[in-house]
């Protein structure tokens, strides 16, 4: 199949494509940053998700991946995704869109337009997914919680905070980015019925109570 995905030059974006490229689909690349995969079946278009779009047709599999944290985070990580999601996903022909969300547009736990970009992304995806249906595609939002990439590297490097954030994650890990892309891949391919729901993968920390009682 087609696959469209923003955000591609790093992280999560990058670890989807490739996982994408290994299982024989043709992608298409979009980041404001120059290409950092090589492959047959990949082509990377240069471009600022908050710029003109380029025409890219027969979008079967739309990922919005791109996304900022702290940096204008209402336009890139909600405006732009919506804008993406009209041009190529909303259209005839398309079998599946997922926007890669946060676990803290549930939980609220992050900067303060972060979580609302976030929380946006996960109304948007109920209202996508409405109507897409009468195509027989599907939306979802995939919403991790802490996961191993660059943008992490300032708080996964510090031992302290390091030691803080395990402390609120019972499986005491974060997901790599390869966990995080196989999700994505079961989302948009493997599935065909589950649609407008928002899946939180972020190791049981949303979930962490921290329930304190006498022995």
């Amino acid at each position: 199949m087609k696959v469209l995905i923003t955000g591609t030059s790093q992280g999560i974006g990058k670890a989807i494509a490739e996982l994408f490229l290994q299982k024989g689909h043709c992608v298409v690349g979009m980041d404001r940053e120059e290409a950092t995969i090589v492959g047959e079946n990949y082509s990377h278009i240069v471009c600022d998700v908050r710029n003109e779009l380029p025409e890219i047709p027969d979008v079967e599999i739309l990922v919005n991946n791109a996304g900022t944290q702290n940096e204008d985070d209402i336009d890139i990580n909600l405006k732009s995704l919506i804008r993406v999601t009209e041009k190529y996903g909303v259209r005839k022909g398309i079998v599946s869109v997922l926007n890669i969300g946060s676990a803290s547009g549930h939980t609220g736990a992050e900067f303060p337009e972060y979580c609302a970009s976030k929380g946006g992304v996960i109304a948007y995806t109920k209202n996508v997914a409405l109507r897409v249906a009468q195509f027989g595609a599907v939306c979802n939002s995939l919403d991790p919680g802490g996961v191993l990439t660059p943008l992490n590297d300032c708080v996964v490097n510090d031992p302290a905070l390091w030691d803080q954030i395990m402390a609120e994650t019972p499986l005491k890990r974060w997901a790599t980015a390869e966990e995080i892309a196989q999700w994505a891949y079961f989302l948009t391919v493997d599935n065909r019925f589950c649609t407008g729901q928002s899946i939180v993968v972020d190791g049981g920390e949303s979930i962490n109570s921290r329930f304190i009682w006498p022995e």
